[in-house]
């Protein structure tokens, strides 16, 4: 891929496995000649597969997954957490949009189940690596009974310390918290996952897009993740 322009984000763990990536910020692009391969989003569990030209199958989806050079797995937030995954070789890669409704239809491990077996396809098992880009933080993500009933019923052990209570009914949740959980419940080693640390898309207005802060009209960041070249081996 070329270079970026703006202030996308990269993570060390993702570049160790040589992969191009990028966490996107209000005002990043992303340029050069890597084919963006991104779904519509509905906050589900649908994971679509990438093509070689950049198509993705089905449209519809809230995780994509390639295996193609060339084609990067993206996908947009405004306040949702945005995970970057990839096989231990670089080869297959994986992005996925996780919001409260996302977490509890278990799209996590929808999309790393895809990404591994998109790695065992090619060249037999393999571990995976995941990190987390930006979201909204538990310091302004205050949610009420309707979301935290169905988070319960999947995060029993975990929701509690994913959350404070705030008043009757209300409490600030983490979904950063859950998304760990989520990954270690996938087999992602916990030195083999990792968290852009200390942002909150609503707090930081310059750098980010919040739908909390800004409403409907709000715009969205683009994440993405680009799979290494398997050319030389």
């Amino acid at each position: 891929m070329g270079a970026e322009t703006g202030q996308v984000l990269n993570h060390p763990l993702l570049a160790r496995a040589g992969v191009e990536h990028g966490f996107g910020t209000r005002d990043s692009a992303v340029s050069g000649s890597a084919v963006l391969a991104r779904p519509r989003q509905v906050h589900g569990a649908v994971v679509a597969i990438a093509d070689a030209a950049g198509g993705v199958h089905p449209e519809v989806a809230d995780a994509v997954v390639s295996r193609e050079h060339g084609v990067a797995a993206a996908i947009a937030t405004a306040d949702c957490v945005p995970i970057l995954a990839c096989t231990e070789d670089g080869l297959s890669v994986a992005a996925i949009h996780a919001g409260w409704r996302g977490l509890v239809e278990g799209v996590i491990g929808a999309g790393l189940a895809a990404l591994k077996r998109s790695a065992e396809f090619r060249s037999g098992p393999a571990d995976l690596w995941a990190v987390v880009g930006p979201h909204i933080g538990p310091c302004c993500y205050e949610v009420d009974d309707v979301v935290l009933e169905p988070l319960r019923a999947r995060f029993s052990r975990e929701l509690a310390g994913a959350t404070r209570s705030t008043r009757s009914g209300h409490a600030l949740l983490d979904l950063g918290v859950l998304v760990q959980a989520e990954l270690a419940r996938a087999g992602v080693a916990s030195a083999k996952r990792a968290l852009i640390r200390d942002v909150c898309t609503r707090c930081d207005a310059l750098r980010f897009h919040s739908v909390r802060r800004d409403g409907a009209s709000a715009g969205r960041m683009l994440h993405y993740v680009v799979p290494r070249d398997g050319a030389g081996g």
